[in-house]
């Protein structure tokens, strides 16, 4: 499963997730048997064609219909900034979803 996160940088551990006006780089995480396995970072989603399952943002109030016509489900987080801990709370399905 791949799973798109806007962040704040190129880091794996230090970046966090950021708005979609404010994102320096998309992290493409490859999500599997309950552990990521790998964080990919570009800098446009666009350079990424295949299928992506979801996408977490940083709030609900985002636009975030583009990426539901795309065909992904889209949560957002409560309390999580880095990546381990959104993947974390998604392993748990602790994240809200969006547009429902």
């Amino acid at each position: 499963m791949l799973i798109w996160i806007p962040v704040d940088g190129k880091d794996e551990k230090l970046s966090n997730v950021t708005t979609l006006n404010e994102l320096k780089q998309w992290a493409l995480v490859e999500f599997d048997g309950g552990e990521t396995k790998s964080v990919r970072f570009f800098d446009k989603r666009e350079d990424y064609s295949d299928w992506v399952d979801f996408i977490i943002l940083e709030n609900k109030f985002e636009s975030y219909i583009d990426f539901m016509n795309d065909g992904m489900m889209v949560l957002c987080v409560r309390e999580e900034r880095t990546i381990e801990d959104i993947m974390e709370a998604y392993k748990f399905k602790e994240l809200d979803e969006v547009g429902l």
